[in-house]
């Protein structure tokens, strides 16, 4: 109980910090005021790269194109970085929600292992909290408008975020899997377990990762 305690006071702690400073974590990639001032950005208002939903999306030629809302001008532009920043916000906050769910399934999990067969349909329900929670999470970060301008060469804490978030991502779809067979199996219960550890880890280290 005393480890629940203490890991919940850790992602409590890593909460008020991202609210704190949630102006530093999300680039200022939006640049506003440029947009309708500068000729060179309104030449270009679409980075180079984008992963498959943004293209699919918010591509010259995207879904989202279609709509008169949302037609590809300076001005336009400027109104999807301010939902793209909404996004990213609403992103950072559920995810740490999602990091106390995970905190409390796997306590629950754990104690399930060792015997305690009464709290399986408190698992099964945090683990339909922790999904919704993770794929809408996930959801707010996939289909958010683009950035304005491409990522800069090298290693930033948004690359690694995005690395570890290919990995917790592999992690919760395994983790999902695994659940199916777990039923009377002390073996694959305790395989399930250690990929929910795995995916936790990753998920929390995306999560600091990004303060730095």
């Amino acid at each position: 109980m005393n480890k629940l305690i203490i890991s919940l006071l850790a992602v409590f702690l890593i909460f008020s910090i991202q609210l704190k400073s949630q102006n530093d974590t999300i680039p200022q990639d939006d640049l506003l005021g440029s947009l309708t001032s500068d000729s060179s950005i309104q030449q270009k208002l679409l980075p180079d790269h984008m992963i498959i939903t943004q293209r699919l999306l918010w591509g010259e030629k995207g879904l989202m194109r279609s709509f008169n809302a949302f037609e590809l001008t300076p001005e336009k532009r400027a109104k999807e970085l301010k939902l793209r920043r909404t996004m990213l916000v609403t992103h950072q906050i559920l995810g740490v929600v999602t990091s106390l769910g995970m905190i409390g399934q796997g306590y629950v999990g754990s104690k399930l292992i060792n015997g305690d067969q009464g709290i399986k349909d408190l698992h099964e329900g945090l683990a339909a909290g922790v999904n919704i929670g993770y794929f809408t999470t996930t959801s707010l970060a996939l289909f958010s408008p683009p950035k304005m301008l491409n990522e800069r060469k090298g290693y930033s804490s948004i690359k690694i975020h995005k690395y570890l978030a290919m990995i917790h991502f592999a992690g919760m779809i395994a983790t999902n899997i695994l659940a199916d067979f777990t039923e009377g199996d002390i073996k694959m219960q305790k395989i399930h377990r250690a990929v929910a550890f795995t995916t936790f880890g990753a998920f929390l280290a995306a999560e600091v990762i990004i303060k730095f």
